[in-house]
């Protein structure tokens, strides 16, 4: 086995690594901040936000005041726009300098990317996709809770012998922690050196991809294999609810609706007050993307579907029969017509 650079009685301290874009976080960035507050409450030690930006200092306070009790604020031109190689250097570069026990990213395109190189250059594990974390308070190793795809697998992985311990964790799995402006700490800032071949990629110009964010959705309904593609149905009862839109992996696959709007392992986690799935029958890897949610009705005409396991309310028809009725009775409800 190939040793880490670093042993873990000599690591101390958990960083999480904030993405950031024109100026905001992205909210995997917050939740691993209210998640990592909670992991650091428990072993008594410090949380540390590392932030990389060309000017970023408004964003190194806020970090303070969702949980972090320091920022890490490395500074430098090449840094004001993810890039994988200056990003890797440094974060590698300040992680064999300072020895965090543990290092949790998001698992966004960026953070897979970034996650990866720095497991390969720090010669440490890495726990991806994770849709939990928890901690042993005694001994500080993490673990991480991944689903698995086939038979429904729910894994523990945890990588105790190498350090830092890395884990990539989903969108949407925690809640995002509510801002305090009394909080305070240090702001360390460090002006980094990159070699110019490490400059090698340089952004001419950037187009972000604009989708829907059913991460911070109050209200889902969600539509699976079973409502054939009648999209149209379930958006008359999503305006009658005040809801979002969300699918199964098979809607999505047969076409019937974007990807952005994909709910489980391979799409986003979820955590609405309100989940109304339709036509879904409720496979583990799309139900951990409902699993946090306040209440969940299930719509499924075989009553022995296992998303009636998870559901609270469970209905046994026809989903054709059931969601004109039930948007009919919305919109009287709201004096609607039609």
């Amino acid at each position: 086995m190939v040793e880490s650079l670093y042993p873990a009685g000599d690591a101390r301290g958990i960083w999480v690594y904030l993405e950031h874009t024109d100026g905001r976080f992205e909210g995997v960035s917050l939740e691993l901040l209210g998640r990592g507050r909670s992991l650091a409450d428990v072993t008594g030690e410090r949380l540390t936000a590392l932030l990389l930006s060309g000017d970023g200092s408004a964003l190194a306070e806020q970090a303070l005041g969702y949980g972090a009790d320091r920022v890490l604020f490395a500074r430098h031109p090449a840094l004001s726009v993810y890039t994988t190689l200056p990003s890797a250097r440094v974060v590698a570069d300040l992680v064999t300098q300072r020895r965090p026990s543990i290092l949790l990213l998001g698992a966004t395109v960026n953070g897979r990317d970034l996650a990866g190189r720095l497991a390969v250059r720090l010669r440490t594990g890495l726990t991806a996709d994770c849709t939990d974390l928890l901690i042993d308070k005694e001994s500080g190793v993490l673990s991480g809770e991944v689903t698995g795809f086939g038979q429904g697998i729910l894994a523990t992985i945890q990588c105790p012998d190498t350090r830092p311990q890395m884990a990539t964790v989903r969108p949407g799995v925690f809640a995002r922690p509510v801002f305090d402006p009394t909080r305070s700490g240090p702001i360390e800032g460090i002006a980094v050196e990159i070699p110019e071949d490490d400059l090698r990629v340089r952004v001419i110009r950037r187009s972000p991809r604009r989708g829907a964010d059913i991460t911070q959705a109050e209200r889902l309904v969600i539509g699976g294999r079973g409502i054939q593609g009648d999209f149209a149905l379930l958006r008359r009862l999503a305006r009658a609810l005040k809801a979002d839109i969300g699918a199964t992996r098979v809607a999505v696959d047969q076409g019937w609706i974007g990807h952005d709007r994909m709910v489980g392992q391979t799409g986003s986690v979820t955590r609405p007050k309100l989940a109304l799935v339709c036509g879904a029958s409720g496979a583990m890897q799309f139900t951990v993307g409902i699993q946090e949610s306040e209440t969940v009705v299930a719509i499924n005409s075989d009553p022995e579907a296992p998303i009636f396991e998870v559901a609270d309310y469970c209905i046994a028809d026809d989903v054709f029969q059931v969601l004109p009725q039930l948007i009919e009775a919305l919109d009287q409800k709201a004096g609607r017509k039609g």
